[in-house]
């Protein structure tokens, strides 16, 4: 796939081993933090996969914050602060950055959108589109951000942007992704979805249990599971559903 270099704004994470107070304290005790020694990024698109409780978002969110972000999300020029819930992760991530720096970036959290859409409007940012994020449906402001926001040449870190969008709207997103990365962004995404991590080339890291593994999506639990289910679905309802 011939894409333009982003030169890889972010190069790889790791965690500083010598800065952490106790790998018996949250949020160092979760396996992402107790076995992670350096991940190595895709210039495009890299994924983190993962079942609930396994630390992708955490992880994101350190990501996020050490690369100058706001720990609820939006550009690096937001700075409000809601409910501080985030971990201290990031005082101990290690990025290693590319020569390149972003010309535009966004660190987007489906969990805590409604908020920034909040701060949006009360700072009356532009560039969001012509209606308030808040007039419109979950998902349709979750594209509105990626269609009219998202600029390119930028860094974009998406926690589980699948959480409010339809299966149709998730290969939309697929394809505003890829004119994104045409244009010389990178993507870190935390996903449940095995439809966004079909991306062409992307780097997966599934974390699962005590080990960070880079797989090959057709080796992931989500496309296994789901391509399972789709082809035999009626089967496995019985079993699930038997009294």
């Amino acid at each position: 796939m011939k894409t333009m270099d982003a030169s890889h704004y972010l190069l790889q994470v790791g965690i500083d081993r010598n800065k952490v107070p106790s790998f018996d304290a949250y949020p160092y005790c979760l396996p992402v933090c107790r076995n992670m020694t350096t991940i190595d990024l895709h210039p495009a698109v890299t994924f983190l996969v993962g079942e609930n409780g396994a630390g992708k978002s955490t992880l994101l969110e350190a990501i996020a914050i050490a690369s100058g972000f706001n720990a609820e999300g939006g550009s690096r020029n937001f700075g409000f602060a809601t409910r501080a819930s985030h971990s201290c992760l990031h005082e101990v991530l290690t990025l290693r950055r590319g020569l390149k720096r972003p010309k535009d970036g966004f660190f987007l959290r489906a969990e805590s959108f409604y908020n920034v859409a909040t701060e949006i409007e009360k700072l009356q940012v532009t560039g969001y589109g012509e209606r308030s994020l808040h007039e419109q449906s979950h998902g349709e402001a979750f594209m509105t951000l990626a269609l009219e926001r998202f600029r390119g040449q930028g860094l974009y870190l998406l926690d589980e942007p699948e959480a409010a969008l339809s299966p149709t709207r998730q290969l939309a997103l697929l394809a505003r992704l890829h004119q994104l990365v045409q244009a010389a962004s990178q993507f870190i995404i935390a996903t449940h979805s095995p439809l966004l991590m079909a991306y062409p080339g992307a780097s997966i890291y599934s974390l699962e249990g005590d080990a960070i593994r880079k797989v090959e999506y057709t080796d992931t639990e989500h496309y296994a599971v789901t391509r399972q289910f789709l082809n035999n679905h009626e089967a496995m309802l019985a079993d699930l559903l038997r009294v």
